[in-house]
Parts: C-alpha cells; structure tokens; sequence
C-alpha cells in the first residue's frame, strides 16, 4: 500500500484569522495542467481561475506561483485565499474566561459562530480570537451553536487539540446550560429526557424519531416569576444537534427566542440582533489532559430576558 507522503506546511499566511484553502490534487486523474483540474474542480469559470493564477494568487508548497500551463502533477498541494463576502460585524464583545499556554476559554456572545462555516467565516469566535489574541495557531476544542451564549474552550497548542477534543468524545467534561423558558406548573421537574434525535443535511430543524435514544438530558427548575417565565438548569449526556432545544420543546416549554423549536419561523435579516435565543453554556467542568488541572469555569453572564424581559422583547 502506497504511503500518502505528509502535509507541508502552509506558504501562505492567514488572512484576517482565516486559513487558506489548500487542495491536494487527486491521483489517477487525466487532467493536462493544474489549471484544468481546479476550474472543474471549483466549479468556476475558467476566467476566474486565469485571473486568480495570473495575478500569483494560486502558490504550490514552496510559495511559487502557479502558471496556468503548469503540468497536472498527482498528490500535488496548492493554497490560495477564497475571496470572501462581507459580514454585517456581531456587535458583541469576546470575554477572555481564561487563558494558559495550552487553552483559552471564552464566554461567547450570542448571534456568533464558534467556527467558520457557511456565510459565517471572519464574523466568528475562531477568527476574532486569533486575530486579537495573536494566536494563528488557535483552534476550537468544540461548537457552540450560533444563537447561544456560553463558554467555549479553545486550544493554544494543534499537538494538543485532539486530547481536549477528546473530553468531548468521551464525555470526560460536565457541561451545565441555563435557559429562560414559560413557568407550567403542570410540569414535574427534575427530570431526565430521553429519545431519539435525528437532524437531517439541508433540513433546519432536528426532530424525535422512534427508535433507541441517542440524547438524554437532565432539566431542571431553578427558579420561577410571577410574570410567567422560569429559569431552567440543562445538562446535556450527550451531544446531538439542538438536543437541549428539542428536548424543552418536548415538555411544552420552548426557550424564549428559539427560531426553529417549535416551530421554523422565517430567516432574520442581517444585522438584526434582537430577542436573542435565551440560551447559555453556563459551565465547563474538567480535567485538564495535558496539565492534570482542575478546571471549573461558570459564565457570570445573565440572560436578558430574564433581567429585562421588555428589553428583550422590544
């Protein structure tokens, strides 16, 4: 069996905290030059490729430039920078929890994403710390869901990434959520949530399906108003997509704000940051793998609708 022989290293800085984009061309392929491949690659008409290589913008591993009769050569790596679209700015500050030589843990506002992905790229927790903590290397232990606020954990060292990822995997992390959600008095609370959860490519909402449960969460009451609202404490077991989310919805009690649970609502427009899905990652409770600290980070973060529902509401 052939050996793939090893990544280089990038030639190309990152651009505003993003990484290039890298492609490794494909063996066994019948393409004549470099160029041919990346326009059905890319799916882009020819003359944005003839203007990308033209203008150096296209470079091999050794950070040349790539003509566009550069014979096709398999397993060859090239980067360039994607042109970007731009991103209307979260308005919201990144809360710096902590921070070692080997992670950083933030409190994450809502409205944004943990990770680069879709139309979300430099408007991100990921990028915006790279680029203001200085820190190229950095890389996401986990996701948070866009619409909620809470902690998130970061990695310093990418040698590491994968022993603080694999807290998550493993469930070796205590992971405590706070949501704001209608009072029902009819409820019984605490109690443990179990079912099946499916969440489908192209489809926005996750649903309950028949079949042997693969997300169990603890809800809890915390505490409850005359107004009519409460305050819940969630702990996921597991990790499916939007498990605390379906999971309210399931006993009767949707979190404030939610767009899709329980029912799909249409797409807000850019820029609009109001009723944000009351939501948080309260606490990240852990072994550190590398160090053997003991870690115990809780959000002093308090969610608006429950210090001003009018504000919220507004």
């Amino acid at each position: 069996m052939r050996r793939r022989s090893p990544v280089p290293p990038s030639p190309l800085p990152q651009r505003n905290g993003i990484d290039p984009v890298r492609l490794r061309l494909p063996q066994g392929a019948a393409w004549a030059t470099v160029r041919d491949h990346l326009v059905e690659r890319l799916a882009a008409e020819a003359e944005v490729i003839d203007g990308m290589l033209d203008a150096g913008l296209i470079v091999d591993a050794d950070g040349r430039a790539v003509p566009r009769d550069m014979a096709y050569v398999p397993g060859m790596f090239v980067w360039f920078h994607r042109e970007l679209p731009s991103e209307v700015p979260v308005p919201f500050t990144l809360d710096v929890v902590y921070r070692d030589e080997h992670i950083v843990v933030i409190d994450k506002p809502h409205f944004l994403a943990t990770t680069p992905r879709g139309s979300h790229v430099t408007e991100t927790a990921l990028a915006r710390l790279r680029r203001e903590l200085g820190l190229p290397s950095l890389g996401a232990a986990h996701r948070l869901d866009r619409l909620t606020a809470g902690l998130v954990l970061f990695t310093v060292q990418p040698a590491e990434r994968g022993a603080y990822q694999s807290l998550f995997r493993d469930r070796l992390i205590a992971k405590g959520y706070e949501a704001i959600a209608r009072y029902d008095p009819a409820l019984a609370l605490p109690r443990t949530m179990r079912s099946r959860i499916v969440k489908e490519r192209g489809v926005m909402a996750a649903r309950e399906v028949a079949g042997e449960p693969n997300a169990v969460s603890d809800v809890e009451l915390l505490e409850q108003r005359d107004d009519g609202l409460a305050r819940y404490r969630l702990k996921p077991r597991t990790g499916q997509t939007h498990q605390l989310r379906v999971h309210m919805t399931a006993l009767g009690v949707p979190i404030l704000g939610d767009p899709l649970y329980p029912v799909v609502t249409g797409p807000v427009a850019a820029g609009d940051f109001r009723r944000p899905l009351q939501l948080l990652a309260r606490v990240l409770d852990f072994t550190d793998p590398v160090t053997g600290r003991e870690h115990r980070f809780v959000s002093p973060r308090v969610l608006q609708a429950w210090s001003s529902y009018e504000e919220w509401a507004g």
